[in-house]
C-alpha cells in the first residue's frame, strides 16, 4: 500500500524571513546567555529580551514573536500566569516553558502544556550549569528552531490559500486515508506494512516534543489494551518531571502507571515510564520479562532513548511487540523500529497533522516501518481493537 506524505525533516530555512525569538526570564546571566545563543543562530532573531511575563504580555503586540521562551518563575507575573494572557492575544504563539527541575517546577510545566503551551526545558540548577551545558544549548535551540519552523508553515498556509485561484470544494475522504502535503504541494511515498495477523501482547511506546499532551488523550483510550499487555514508555524527560507525569497519567488512565524499576516483573494491567535521566530496557531472566534501568551514554542526544526500550522489546518478545511513535524531533525509535520489524514485530506511527513535530514519526514511516500512520484520536480505538484480534482487512 502506498499513500503521499510530507517529508519528515523540514526543508533549511535559507529563505524568508528568520524565526523570531521573545526570551522572558528574571535572572540577566540566563537572559543574556540565552540572547548570545540565539543571536549567533542565522535563521533565529532576538526580538526582545525581558525580564517578567508583564513585559511579555506588554510587548507581545510590538515585537510580534514566532517563539516565546518564558521562565516559570519571575517577579510582577510568573511563567504560569502569564502564558493563558499571551495566548489569548496570540492563540498560534509557541510558547516554551523554562524551569529549573524541582518537583513543584516540574508539575507546573506540565500543566502549562494542558494550557497551550507547545514544550518545556529543564533548565539545568544554576546559571555556571546553564553556561557549561553543551546539550542544554543545543536542546533549547533545536526546539525553538523546530517548534518556529512549524508555527511559520501554519502562517504561511492562508497567505498562499489568499493568493491561489479559488479551488474547488473538497472531497471528503475516510479520515487518516488522505494525503498530507507541505505548504508547497511537496509529497514523498509512503509504503506501508501489513497489520499483525495475529493479537500483539505488549505495546511500547516513544514520544517527544508533544508527548505529554499526545499521551494524555491516548490514555483515556486504551483501557481495552491496558487489561490484556503491558505498556511501556520511554518519553524524553529529565529525572523528576517523568514522575510527576506518571502520576497524571495514572489519574487519566486509572490503571497503576509508575516509573519502571530495575528487576521488577512487567505484567498486564500496568503502566511502566522509562525514569528520567535513565534508559529503560527489558531482558528475560529466568523466562521472565523484567525492567532493566541502566544509566548508560546517551543514544540519540537522549537519556531515557527509545532505541534501546524498541530494540531490547524485539529480542524479548519478537513478533509480539507493537511498537507506537508518537509526536517529536529527531530520529530516536528508527534503529528500534528497524529491529522490531526484522523480529516480526509491527510499529504505527502519530501523522503529521497532529504531530506537535513530525521528526520521530515521520521517520519510521518514511522508511516504510509502518503499519499504519493515524491521526492521534484515531490510534487508542485502533489500538482496542489490534489488541483485542482485529483481523487486517477487518473495519471497525
Amino acid at each position: 500500500m502506498t499513500l503521499a506524505v510530507t517529508s519528515a525533516t523540514p526543508a533549511a530555512p535559507t529563505t524568508g524571513r528568520r524565526i523570531r525569538v521573545m526570551l522572558v526570564d528574571d535572572a540577566i546571566v540566563v537572559r543574556g546567555l540565552f540572547a548570545r545563543w540565539v543571536e549567533a543562530e542565522s535563521d533565529l532573531e532576538l526580538v526582545a529580551s525581558l525580564r517578567t511575563g508583564r513585559e511579555a504580555v506588554n510587548q507581545l503586540d510590538r515585537c510580534n514573536p514566532d517563539v516565546v521562551v518564558l521562565d516559570v518563575e519571575m517577579p510582577e507575573l510568573d511563567g504560569i500566569a502569564a502564558l493563558p494572557l499571551l495566548l489569548q492575544k496570540r492563540r498560534d504563539l509557541v510558547v516554551i516553558m523554562a524551569s529549573t527541575v524541582t518537583r513543584r517546577n516540574a508539575e507546573i510545566s506540565l500543566k502549562a502544556l494542558s494550557l497551550g503551551a507547545a514544550d518545556y526545558i529543564a533548565k539545568p540548577a544554576s546559571s555556571r550549569d546553564v553556561t557549561a551545558s553543551v546539550s542544554f544549548r543545543r536542546d533549547l535551540i533545536e526546539k525553538i528552531r523546530q517548534l518556529g519552523l512549524r508555527a511559520k508553515r501554519l502562517h504561511q498556509l492562508p497567505q498562499a490559500r489568499s493568493s491561489a485561484p479559488a479551488a474547488p470544494k473538497p472531497v471528503l475522504v475516510p479520515a487518516g486515508r488522505a494525503a498530507a502535503h507541505h505548504h508547497d504541494g511537496a509529497q514523498t511515498p509512503l509504503s506501508l506494512r501489513p497489520m499483525p495477523g495475529t493479537p500483539p501482547r505488549v505495546l511500547l511506546i516513544g514520544s517527544s516534543t508533544g508527548g505529554p499532551q499526545a499521551l494524555d488523550v491516548l490514555a483515556g483510550q486504551i483501557g481495552g489494551v491496558i487489561e490484556r499487555a503491558p505498556v511501556l514508555i520511554t518519553q524524553h524527560m529529565p529525572a523528576t518531571f517523568t514522575a510527576i507525569l506518571a502520576e497524571h497519567i495514572a489519574r487519566i488512565a486509572k490503571c497503576p502507571v509508575r516509573e519502571a524499576k530495575d528487576g521488577e516483573e512487567i505484567n498486564a494491567g500496568t503502566i511502566y515510564f522509562a525514569p528520567g535521566g535513565k534508559h529503560m530496557t527489558v531482558a528475560r531472566r529466568d523466562g521472565v520479562a523484567v525492567i532493566a534501568i541502566n544509566d548508560g551514554p546517551l543514544v540519540n542526544f537522549c537519556k531515557p532513548a527509545v532505541d534501546p526500550l524498541f530494540a531490547s522489546g524485539a529480542a524479548v518478545w519478537g513478533s509480539k511487540v507493537l511498537a507506537l511513535v508518537l509526536t517529536g524531533m529527531g530520529a530516536d525509535g528508527l534503529a528500534g523500529a528497524r529491529e522490531i520489524v526484522a523480529a516480526g514485530g509491527h510499529v504505527l506511527a502519530q501523522d503529521e497533522a497532529t504531530s506537535v513535530v513530525w521528526g520521530m514519526p515521520g521517520q519510521v514511516a518514511l522508511a516504510g516501518l509502518c503499519s499504519a500512520v493515524l491521526p492521534l484520536p484515531e490510534i487508542g480505538p485502533k489500538l482496542v481493537r489490534l489488541f483485542a484480534g482485529e483481523r487486517p482487512g477487518e473495519r471497525p
